[in-house]
């Protein structure tokens, strides 16, 4: 079984390919991953941007299955942190709409995309977008200062999701929410695509179950727990069958287990009145 570590290391090392390849080519491969797959519909998992306000090309490198900007309920002013950045098209988008007198923080692992993502800002001139260098499972934010986090296509690939939500939740501010998009599953893999590396990389087999997705979400503290899109993603044969046997395949295909791209919302509760005065004042209730 490969370990959370190697996953990483896969991922890393797949993702800083990725950067360095236009976004017909991601589009055209199994969710960017480069894995030496067939080429399938451009449409398979990506969505277009190309119509939201602040879409930069050069960022967009085709790699989410969503749009959670879109579903983001972003406001002028407001602190944004995108999840696994890329060349940084979510943290631009989110950018149009918090303004000059927003912030906006990109987090990604591969020192390639922060490389590319820090040289697209710098040619839009943006002084209130930064991208750093750091792990899902470590934000490398402070607790308690944003007010939305979006994530598009990312959790999928973070080996233990727990930690992710929980590390999601630390970080925003009580009353703030997250947009995320991402693979989910509704029924079991087959053996040969769950054990797979190589779609691990490309969004696939990284998946879990929806179910369990949004149990994560609850257990890390989340509430008012929304999906706001839900997209089937039908896997092409050219896909699938390096990882089944013929039979496999029309059984799989046949069956009723689904793929599907969706757009999660949840809220930070606000903290009880009693606990934030003892946060603020200590024992001195009168202070506040």
């Amino acid at each position: 079984m490969t370990s959370s570590k190697e996953l990483k290391q896969l991922v890393k090392e797949k993702y800083s390919q990725i950067a360095d390849q236009t976004k017909h080519q991601n589009e055209t491969s199994c969710c960017g991953s480069a894995c030496g797959c067939a080429v399938v519909d451009q449409t398979l998992m990506a969505e277009d941007y190309a119509t939201l306000n602040g879409y930069v090309a050069d960022a967009d490198l085709g790699l989410g299955c969503g749009l959670p900007t879109e579903f983001a309920k972003i406001k002028p002013g407001d602190v944004v942190v995108d999840l696994g950045s890329g060349a940084g098209n979510d943290a631009f988008v989110a950018r149009a709409v918090t303004g000059e007198t927003g912030k906006v923080i990109g987090v990604d692992f591969t020192e390639r995309m922060i490389e590319k993502a820090r040289l697209n800002a710098e040619k839009l001139g943006y002084n209130n977008v930064e991208f750093r260098f750091g792990d899902i499972e470590n934000l490398p934010v402070s607790s308690n200062i944003v007010d939305v986090v979006v994530s598009n296509c990312v959790m999928n690939l973070v080996p233990d999701k727990v930690k992710a939500f929980s590390e999601t939740y630390r970080v925003l501010k009580p009353g703030g929410h997250f947009s995320i998009s991402d693979i989910v599953l509704v029924g079991d893999l087959p053996t040969g695509l769950k054990e797979s590396a190589e779609l691990y990389a490309g969004c696939i087999s990284g998946a879990i179950q929806q179910e369990e997705y949004l149990r994560f979400i609850q257990q890390a503290g989340f509430a008012e727990i929304e999906i706001q899109k839900n997209k089937p993603i039908g896997l092409p044969d050219q896909i699938l069958q390096p990882y089944l046997k013929e039979a496999e395949l029309l059984a799989f295909k046949n069956s009723e287990v689904g793929i599907f791209s969706i757009t999660v919302f949840a809220t930070k509760p606000l903290a009880n009145n009693n606990a934030a005065k003892a946060a603020c004042c200590g024992e001195n209730s009168n202070c506040c």
